[in-house]
């Protein structure tokens, strides 16, 4: 069968879309601040970057027990560390294009069920062995759960077999076709027959040093790396959950560089380095479309009527973050639907009309509880802007946020379906729309709304089984989305990195990742 072959990228422009370095000015994706305007602060030091050196990097949560990449993680700040580490075949860039990493190419069939790649010359692992195409095949067929029948990640569950057909090459067969599957394939390669939890051993420009359960988590420069080498010699992750402490610790200098801040935050430290981007996740209030009261659509069209998104961004975010209006955020550019974040406007009388039709008024107002993670202060803020823009509905609905921790929020929200609402954020594991739109998908294990279309569930399909039918179909799940209410959708939450003055080099990712090979310190 012919195969139209996809070649990611010429060997000349590599390093330069792999890691950029040079000069003092962060990349920024699309969605960021321009580095003129005043708001966002300044981008970099002037100064020339240092090969070498160490940074200090706070981070609001510790990290999952398991660093084993390829278990599914309860933390996005997990995936963000270890980013740093582990490799797989492709590797997303700042645009949000995949690029080569261990695999120099790949091959893809007319009917995008078999996916053929080659691996590229020199690649070690920390250890210091060479990548080799049994490492491939052991850790995709360990991922996928080929052996156990149990995937360890979810998204690779659609592989038939892996095989090695030669000492470079690796042919990945799939169950179904999926045009998207290429981006899955940033799944960690480990060597071959080993576990993460007997050691940390990645392809990545870091290697694992050492890590202190909620104080730190320490990496350094592997100067083997087969693509630009980091420019930091040694990164720590210092944990820091309380948010003061974190603005005290980079106003005294204890650390050098501090992601997700809140626009409060930022106000106190304006004389460091501020860059604005986004947080690339989509912030909605979630209701449990499986049970009363939310399994009726009026009551869900009628809190989207209640609540102004924009009046959540201004009073909760300050002003910072893009509207959305349905489960995908600006960085997947050509799927997201801006128009969407217009669908409901703002209208109480509508609200109440519909609620009346659902049984609902004074006399028997709606009554449920909204649970927030309480470590996460912009959905515990969100959730109060709602609660009390419901309170203007004349008495009729009467809703209480309920803060629990994230591990309780995680195991019995998120895993255990038992809520009526939350407010959160939901992000990508992947450079995929489908990364954002499976979790609605009837019958798909993270579909931790119990939302239910048919409709949705042929668009989904048919998406991932025809290419030129993309993004026409991703386009239609997020209107049945949108119509059905499943969500009342708020925004892509404004990001805030702070950097001090002689630290340089971070660059936005469109999805949720902290890439620490660019950034130094100068002179």
């Amino acid at each position: 069968m012919k195969k139209r072959i996809l070649t990611l990228l010429l060997a000349a422009a590599l390093t330069v879309a792999l890691c950029a370095c040079g000069g003092g000015q962060s990349s920024q994706t699309s969605q960021s601040t321009p580095a003129d305007d005043q708001t966002a602060g300044n981008t970099g030091s002037t100064g020339e970057a240092v090969d070498g050196g160490e940074l200090t990097v706070g981070i609001a949560a510790d990290l999952d027990s398991s660093l084993d990449p390829h278990v599914s993680s309860s933390s996005a700040g997990t995936r963000e560390v270890l980013f740093n580490i582990y490799e797989g075949l492709v590797k997303p860039d700042t645009q949000g294009n995949l690029v080569p990493a261990v695999a120099e190419r790949y091959d893809v069939n007319d009917t995008a069920d078999q996916y053929t790649f080659t691996l590229r010359e020199g690649v070690r692992f920390h250890d210091g062995s060479e990548v080799t195409v049994g490492d491939v095949v052991y850790s995709l067929s360990r991922a996928a759960g080929l052996e156990t029948g149990e995937p360890l990640m979810s998204t690779l569950s659609g592989i038939a077999s892996v095989e090695a057909t030669d000492d470079k090459t690796v042919v990945v067969t799939l169950s179904a076709p999926d045009v998207e599957f290429p981006a899955y394939m940033t799944a960690a390669v480990i060597p071959e027959g080993s576990d993460p939890a007997d050691g940390i051993i990645g392809t990545g420009p870091f290697k694992y040093v050492s890590r202190s359960p909620q104080e730190n988590i320490v990496m350094e420069r592997f100067d083997d790396y087969w693509g630009e080498k980091a420019l930091c010699a040694k990164v720590t992750f210092k944990v820091i959950e309380d948010g003061q402490t974190m603005v005290m610790s980079l106003r005294s200098g204890a650390i050098d560089l501090a992601a997700h801040l809140e626009a409060s935050q930022v106000a106190e430290l304006s004389d460091l380095n501020v860059l604005e981007g986004s947080m690339n996740l989509v912030q909605a209030v979630y209701l449990d479309n499986a049970e009363p009261p939310f399994d009726d659509i009026r009551v869900r069209q009628a809190l989207c009527y209640a609540i102004d998104k924009r009046e959540v961004i201004d009073l909760a975010g300050d002003g910072h973050g893009t509207p959305v209006g349905s489960s995908m955020y600006p960085a997947f550019g050509r799927f997201f639907d801006a128009e969407l974040a217009d669908y409901y406007q703002p209208d109480a009388d509508k609200a109440l009309q519909l609620l009346a039709e659902a049984g609902y008024n004074k006399d028997h107002p709606l009554e449920f509880t909204i649970i927030v993670p309480s470590n996460y202060t912009p959905h515990v803020d969100a959730a109060q802007v709602v609660v009390n823009l419901l309170d203007l509905l004349d008495g009729v609905v009467r809703a209480e946020i309920q803060q629990v921790e994230w591990a309780t929020w995680y195991s019995d929200v998120y895993q255990g379906r038992q809520f009526e609402a939350t407010v959160c954020g939901m992000d990508a594991s992947t450079l995929t729309g489908s990364a954002m739109l499976a979790r609605f998908v009837s019958d798909n294990a993270k579909n931790f709304i119990g939302f239910a279309d048919a409709d949705y569930d042929a668009a989904y399909a048919t998406a991932l089984a025809d290419g030129s039918k993309l993004e026409e179909c991703f386009d239609t799940c997020q209107q049945i989305l949108a119509q059905q209410a499943a969500n009342v959708y708020i925004q892509d939450l404004a990001e805030f990195v702070v950097m001090q003055p002689n630290v340089s080099g971070y660059r936005f990712y469109p999805l949720y990742v902290m890439d620490l090979a660019c950034v130094a310190k100068t002179a």
